[in-house]
C-alpha cells in the first residue's frame, strides 16, 4: 500500500494492434509512462518509440490517451481490471509477431550435437544407458532369445486335440481342449489356443479379426505354454444333468 492507501501496483490487461491476444499484467504505479512503454515492448513486440497508449475501463469504454512520457502511471485514472491498448506506429502488420514460420530456426547437425558435452545423448553415453550400453543390449537380446526357445520347446510338447488344465497364477484351474499351438499376430511368442469346457474364456477362437480355431463365444482363450498342463483331464461334472 502507498501512503494514501492506494495500492502500489495495478493489474491491467494489455491488448495491441499487432496481436490478437490479451495479457494480464501487474505494474507499479510509480513507473513513468516512458518506463512503462519499455516494459510493454516485451509484451506486444512493438518498439517503445512507436507506441500510442489508450486507457479503457473494465467494461471497455475509452477513457483517455496515456501520452505524457514524464507522467507516472498512477497519475492516470487507472484501476484493477482496466485495459491498456497499444497502437503500433512502426508499420508492422497484425499477427506479424505471432507468425513463428517467419522465425529462423536454430538447427544443429547430428555430428555437431555429438560433440556437445551438455546433451542428453552425451549423458547416456557417459552413463552407458540405453543403446549406448552394447553389453546390456546384447544380454537382453540373449535373454529374449533364450525365453523364446524355452517357450517354443514347451509349446511343441503340447499337441492339438489334447486335454489340458490351465493353471494361471491367481486364477482357479480351468479344463479344456487344445485347439491351437504356435505363433500369433496379436502378441509375440508362442501361444496355446484352448476351448474351455465352460464359458470361462474371452472369445470364439478369433482375435482382431483373425481366426485361429473354432469354438462357441466365451469358450476360447490363448494361454502361454508354461501355464498349460496336458494329460487325462476329463470334463468335470457340474451337475448340469440335474437341471432341466
Amino acid at each position: 500500500m502507498s501512503v494514501t492507501g492506494t495500492p502500489a501496483v495495478v493489474s491491467v490487461s494489455i491488448s495491441s494492434s499487432l496481436n490478437s491476444f490479451r495479457a494480464l499484467k501487474r505494474y507499479a504505479r510509480g513507473l513513468t509512462i516512458a518506463e512503462f512503454r519499455c516494459k510493454l515492448e516485451l509484451v506486444v513486440g512493438s518498439p517503445a518509440s512507436c507506441m500510442d497508449l489508450e486507457l479503457y475501463t473494465p467494461d471497455d469504454k475509452f477513457v483517455m490517451k496515456l501520452d505524457s512520457d514524464e507522467a507516472l502511471l498512477g497519475s492516470y485514472p487507472i484501476d484493477d481490471g482496466c485495459r491498456i491498448h497499444v497502437i503500433d506506429r512502426s508499420g508492422a502488420t497484425l499477427g506479424e509477431y505471432e507468425d513463428v514460420s517467419r522465425v529462423e530456426k536454430f538447427q544443429l547437425s547430428d555430428a555437431e550435437y555429438d560433440k556437445r558435452p551438455d546433451t542428453a545423448r552425451s549423458f547416456m553415453k557417459r552413463s552407458k544407458l540405453g543403446q549406448h550400453n552394447k553389453e546390456e543390449m546384447l544380454r537382453k537380446e540373449a535373454e529374449q532369445e533364450q525365453k523364446l526357445a524355452e517357450e517354443k520347446a514347451s509349446a511343441e510338447a503340447i499337441s492339438v486335440g489334447a486335454r489340458c488344465e490351465v493353471r494361471a497364477p491367481g486364477q482357479p484351474a480351468k479344463r479344456g481342449t487344445v485347439l491351437y499351438v504356435g505363433l500369433t499376430d496379436f502378441k509375440p511368442g508362442y501361444w496355446i489356443g484352448i476351448k474351455y469346457d465352460e464359458p470361462l474364456g474371452k472369445h470364439d477362437g478369433s482375435v482382431n479379426g483373425k481366426r485361429y480355431f473354432e469354438c462357441q463365444p466365451k469358450y476360447g482363450a490363448f494361454v502361454k505354454p508354461q501355464y498349460v498342463a496336458v494329460g487325462d483331464f476329463p470334463e468335470e461334472d457340474y451337475g448340469m444333468d440335474d437341471e432341466m
